[in-house]
């Protein structure tokens, strides 16, 4: 009794992703080449030089709608001088999963995948059978199966098989290349090994409406050396990989290619698993990609039906470690002996890629630089086009990675070990001991490396546009503050107080464009809603116990206006100066206290500090001239007390706000070796 094979139901068991919509013509093309390796070997009457593979580009008759741009592809027709369609082929056609051609490697499923990608194929075969020259031709598809078959002896004596396959599934037609150059490259790779091997490949040529290409020709125009190839084992099982350069207008990408039976199966790139890997290579003054060939019985006994994967685990588990080959066992032997053989084109590229790490670490993200030595040396090793952003992650994955370790560390180091005398454990604990200090040097490098960056911001920001125009004055008070915040929703990172006072960071409360109401440091009804206002207590925590005193508090005011602004005039609404006094005033006058409500004793006299951002316009020095302020030595600000209102001013220009915190930070930048500032 015989099974019956349902077409339909194997095409829906076939898988062909969309990405791989060239697999059809791959298979057409490779069982063009067999046929002429058949022919050549059972009939002798050509050579491989005298074998020849065309492959019709079919588009549509309809044009696009823009001119430049070619009809759509719809299909290929590929001719062969091989063998044909023979009686014994003909018959391997019509059964499914045929052995047929099991020594190439042949799985009898690829006229399958023509089905999945086209809806129609039809084929028409002169072949000599019995010394008669005979013409077969048959239409294939889903919905008839093999059909219209014709067998007649044949009026032409050439030997040629033309295989149509047209009208491409809706569902596939957006992945295919439109450009015949693009398809005659991907099929040059599937079929690499043919033209690697001894003999080499038949003339294969690609033809579009108006160009034609000749695949031997590209071949030698982009091979540029190939090795022997170099036998391996893994376990008990035989592979070998060639070695392969292309001249880099080929490709410019380094890759290994697993096959089996010859043909590509799968491609991995080998970009961040070899360090040094990138660009192209270079031999003596000829650059090259690599390519890397990898056969083994293994592989070909492995390959799925489709031949588009390997049924091949990518990990094995434990209890068949020894029997069993993993995919990663292949992959990690064969890169291997990738690196031995590429170790003397890659001197060079390991010397950038190093550079590339450790100028970014000296000169952008000096927070790292403690941890550089723990890091292993081909790691070190990165694509000099990689993106500060990129590096930056790479960089901060290993400081978490050590910190890990650190942690983990610092766990067991609470338990001595079994048997452990005191001098292996003080050995354990001064180890580390090193290593939590490097980790607090990078602690402190990366804070000292934002204040530069926020600098960098900030002498950005307070130039003026392309425009002609300055940025708003809400740009500037985000970078020193959030807006709408108060200090109890923010981390202490997440304010840069530091820019217009080192001593604001260590206040007790502090709120940044709230209402006077809203703040629980004052009873105040008042809505007006100050730039950035800070109460600071001097005694912390607050006592209350007899015999103690309430602790001596200062309120800070800071009002931010926009750069080069000359419209200051008197009144609240238009002098920043009395403004900044006005708010100070409502504090006091609602009756200042802490943020836990306890009342300050005598609040209508706690001191104030009132800092005004604003550059020294016309209208601005006007100002700070009425107030009796003094000049600074650089004239780029003003600075005195006012009696009545018991408050230090300060008036800082842009210039003189970044200057001063450029000053006070440039000894932490030296000593990172950051760049001048």
């Amino acid at each position: 009794m015989s099974l019956n094979t349902s077409l339909k139901g194997r095409l829906r068991n076939t898988n062909l992703p969309k990405t791989n919509i060239l697999f059809p013509l791959f298979e057409a093309v490779i069982n063009s080449i067999h046929a002429i390796d058949e022919r050549i070997e059972k009939q002798h009457d050509i050579d491989i030089g005298e074998g020849y593979i065309k492959i019709k580009v079919k588009r549509s008759t309809q044009l696009n709608a823009e001119n430049s741009v070619k009809p759509k592809i719809v299909g290929f027709e590929i001719v062969d001088n091989g063998i044909g369609f023979n009686e014994d082929n003909f018959n391997s056609f019509q059964t499914l999963d045929s052995d047929y051609k099991i020594k190439l490697g042949g799985r009898g499923v690829g006229r399958l995948l023509w089905l999945k990608a086209f809806k129609k194929v039809n084929i028409i075969s002169i072949f000599k059978e019995n010394y008669n020259i005979q013409k077969r031709s048959f239409d294939f598809n889903i919905q008839n199966d093999l059909h219209n078959h014709n067998l007649i002896d044949s009026k032409s004596s050439v030997i040629e098989t033309t295989v149509n396959l047209e009208f491409f599934n809706k569902e596939y037609e957006k992945y295919l290349p439109k450009a015949a150059i693009k398809i005659a490259h991907a099929l040059l790779e599937h079929c690499l090994w043919y033209f690697l091997r001894s003999g080499g490949a038949p003339d294969i040529t690609v033809m579009d409406v108006d160009e034609t290409i000749l695949l031997n020709k590209e071949y030698e125009s982009f091979m540029f050396n190939a090795s022997e190839s170099i036998p391996y084992k893994i376990k008990s099982r035989n592979f070998e990989l060639m070695n392969i350069k292309l001249r880099s207008t080929f490709q410019n990408k380094h890759s290994v290619i697993y096959s089996a039976a010859n043909r590509v199966v799968r491609e991995e790139s080998l970009v961040g698993k070899i360090p040094g890997l990138f660009g192209v290579l270079k031999d003596g003054d000829e650059s090259f990609c690599y390519l890397c060939f990898v056969t083994s019985e293994y592989l070909t006994e492995s390959v799925n039906s489709e031949r588009i994967g390997f049924n091949i685990s990518e990990s094995i588990d434990d209890l068949f470690v020894d029997e069993e080959i993993s995919f990663s066992e292949i992959r990690n032997e064969t890169i291997k002996h990738i690196t031995k053989y590429l170790e003397k084109f890659l001197i060079e590229n390991k010397q950038i890629g190093l550079k590339k790490l450790t100028d970014f670490v000296a000169n952008k993200a000096p927070r790292f630089r403690p941890i550089l030595s723990r890091i292993p040396e081909n790691e070190k090793i990165v694509d000099p086009n990689i993106t500060d952003k990129e590096l930056e992650l790479k960089l901060h994955t290993h400081l978490m990675v050590f910190e890990n370790e650190l942690l983990t560390e610092g766990h067991d180091l609470m338990k001595p070990h079994c048997f452990e005398n005191d001098e292996e454990y003080s050995r354990r604990i001064e180890e580390y001991l090193l290593k939590v200090s490097d980790i607090k040097k990078s602690d402190l490098a990366n804070y000292v490396a934002h204040r530069k960056v926020i600098l960098d911001l900030l002498e950005k920001s307070i130039q003026i546009k392309k425009d002609g125009k300055y940025l708003n004055e809400e740009v500037l008070h985000k970078l020193i503050m959030p807006m709408q915040k108060n200090s109890n929703e923010l981390m202490f990172d997440d304010s840069n107080l530091w820019l217009v006072d080192e001593r604001l960071a260590f206040h007790n409360y502090l709120a940044s464009d709230k209402s006077i109401k809203s703040m629980p440091i004052t009873n105040s009804e008042e809505k007006k809603e100050p730039d950035l206002l800070a109460l600071n207590i001097y005694e912390n925590p607050l006592l209350v116990n007899e015999g103690q005193s309430l602790p001596l508090a200062s309120i800070t005011v800071i009002e931010i206006k926009k750069p080069m602004r000359n419209d200051a005039k008197q009144g609240e609404d238009k002098d920043p100066i009395e403004q900044a006094l006005g708010y100070l005033k409502r504090v006091r006058n609602g009756g200042a206290k802490t943020e836990l409500g306890r009342q300050i004793p005598d609040s209508s006299n706690i001191p104030g500090f009132c800092y005004i951002i604003s550059d020294i316009t016309d209208t601005i020095k006007e100002r700070c001239e009425i107030l009796d302020l003094t000049v600074s030595a650089d004239k780029l600000g003003y600075f005195g007390y006012h009696k009545t209102y018991n408050a230090y001013i300060e008036v800082l220009s842009f210039d003189r706000l970044l200057n001063m915190a450029k000053e006070r930070n440039r000894s932490f930048f030296d000593k990172l070796g950051l760049p001048s500032i």
